[in-house]
């Protein structure tokens, strides 16, 4: 009878009707279940990485050992984690918060159907590339590196660049459907206008109140045109733009060689100056991580503080101007990857990648100081999934951005930037760990108004994803972070088990976080059935691109 139970519960879901569905949260949950597919690919490849490392004790098969699939899983990897699954997942909610939070409908459901198809076809281009052809010039695309064909065969080059390619548009397609959101004069913003809008959504009203408050005027603006996490969502997404720009413009470049190659035509690659295309890419590319990420988490974590507590945020003017001051500083700090580049500038280096970055401890220390302190002063507070998961989302950027800023010297930059500390103890732990569980926040208190109030199926499966994940994240960032203090290199292959002790001990608290991801999709597909899985990607009854403003949230 329990079987029974159970296996009707898998097929039927808990209480989900996909029919009450409106247009915005279907294509909401289209993107979010192919975010989380990406995410179980992306920690598999993972794991497949951290065991070949181990060397001779490893039981993979043999084609896993081979150093052309290693490499091209390493160039596939961040593609899918990034792209294919973070993009995905923050696309999706914000495509849906934008609306919920300015009290208008989405400006095109069209668009935002065509972004999560771009994304996920372009994802699946680049993973097919590096997979079938191994295609591997690893995520950095230096130059001219993508572009050589007696390395890599052609056919995988154009595959993976068109991928990416798409990708960038689905990107930009988003970018468009926010901004034309946002700056529909209808429902409360019937009567702004257009300057009013850009003022708020840069931030400006914040510190013109600021600037007001300390010379003793009155507010500068008692009631600013959007609301703050909104604020931060315009912000992150100028460096979405920016990024999307680069990251395309380098593509074309790429695609040009190869497609030239293909005609028979060979161009000089030295036409093209490597460190000029190096600081121009890494321009664009670090504005996912310091501009984008870093401005997105922030508002983020304003809006969770703000619905957990019921409460106003504390500081909310410093809290609009410090992301003004985020975003300028996200322009100018690439240069901490390039500190131990020989040829590159050292006032470039002085300025950009030591002094501006610094400024990233201020600004994200600040984000995290305001959170707290609004949470804080509504104690006592429940301690509920959304808000767990808050508190393991500023953790994980509580141990990343300092282990980031410690690089951000052009001495311990040459000791630690090409090593294992950088990509563990850094950004794995920022994204797994930081981003990653503020928005499984995001997602559980977005659970009930996206999906009209479904059931999940299980609170302790809940409870074991979040300390799987929470403990597995943290160890595996830090035990291979260590390798890399040990000296193990990133971008490298090991077959003789020569970090044994720290990948082992990593890959045991990997295993967690992918343990840790089935019970989460178990527990997803548990509560909206397979039948309603399918319905999700079925077209909606009803067209409405805004959100039944009857349903609340279930704190």
């Amino acid at each position: 009878m329990e079987n029974k139970g159970f296996i009707n519960t898998l097929i039927n879901g808990t209480n989900f009707d996909p029919d009450s569905l409106s247009a915005l949260q279907k294509v909401t949950l289209r993107a979010v279940v192919m975010s989380f597919l990406f995410f179980g690919l992306v920690a598999i490849e993972g794991m497949i990485m951290r065991m070949v490392q181990t060397g001779p004790v490893n039981p993979l098969p043999k084609m896993f050992n081979h150093p052309d699939h290693y490499f091209a899983i390493m160039t596939a990897h961040p593609i899918v984690g990034i792209f294919g699954s973070t993009y995905q997942l923050v696309f999706a909610a914000f495509m849906f918060l934008v609306p919920y939070l300015t009290k208008k409908p989405l400006y095109s459901i069209k668009l935002a159907n065509a972004v999560w198809i771009l994304i996920t076809l372009g994802t699946a281009l680049a993973w097919t590339a590096a997979f079938a052809w191994h295609y591997a010039p690893l995520y950095t695309l230096y130059w001219p590196l993508p572009a050589d064909i007696e390395q890599f065969k052609l056919i995988g080059g154009i595959v993976f660049i068109i991928g990416v390619a798409l990708i960038m548009v689905g990107t930009i397609g988003f970018i468009y459907n926010i901004y034309a959101t946002i700056f529909q004069r209808v429902g409360v913003h019937k009567n702004k206008t257009t300057k009013e809008l850009l003022i708020s959504g840069f931030g400006i009203d914040g510190m013109m109140n600021l600037i007001h408050k300390l010379t003793g005027k009155p507010p500068y603006s008692k009631e600013p045109a959007l609301s703050l996490p909104v604020v931060a969502i315009f912000r992150g997404t100028v460096d979405t733009f920016l990024d999307a720009l680069v990251i395309l413009g380098a593509g074309v470049l790429v695609l040009v060689y190869l497609l030239a190659d293909a005609g028979g035509i060979s161009l000089n690659v030295h036409a093209v100056d490597s460190l000029l295309y190096k600081n121009f890419f890494w321009w664009g590319l670090d504005l996912v991580a310091d501009g984008l990420v870093l401005i997105y988490v922030a508002g983020s974590w304003y809006l969770l503080a703000t619905i957990i507590t019921g409460q106003k945020l504390f500081m909310e003017n410093v809290a609009r101007a410090a992301l003004l001051l985020e975003l300028v500083v996200s322009w100018m700090v690439w240069s901490h990857h390039l500190l131990a580049d020989q040829p590159q500038p050292e006032m470039m280096k002085l300025v950009s990648g030591e002094m501006v970055t610094a400024f990233e401890l201020l600004t994200q220390g600040l984000a995290l100081f305001i959170t707290l302190v609004t949470l804080w002063k509504a104690r006592p507070l429940k301690m509920t999934p959304q808000l767990a998961y808050l508190l393991g989302g500023l953790v994980g950027f509580g141990l990343a951005v300092p282990a980031g800023i410690i690089q951000a010297d052009m001495g311990m930059n040459r000791v630690l930037h090409n090593t294992q500390w950088i990509s563990f103890a850094h950004f794995h732990m920022a994204l797994i760990v930081g981003l990653y569980m503020t928005l499984y926040s995001a997602l559980y208190v977005l659970w009930p108004l996206v999906t009209n109030n479904t059931k999940l199926y299980s609170k302790k499966l809940t409870w074991a994803h979040f300390w799987l994940y929470l403990i597995g994240g943290i160890g595996m960032g830090a035990f291979v972070g260590m390798a890399g203090l040990e000296g193990m290199l990133r971008r490298h292959m090991y077959v003789n088990g020569e970090f044994n002790t720290m990948l082992v001990l990593g890959a045991i608290f990997g295993s967690m976080v992918l343990i840790a991801w089935f019970l989460f999709l178990l527990n997803v597909v548990m509560s909206v059935g397979i039948k309603g899985l399918i319905a999700i990607f079925m077209p909606a009854k009803n067209n409405i691109a805004t959100y039944p403003s009857d349903l609340a949230v279930e704190k």
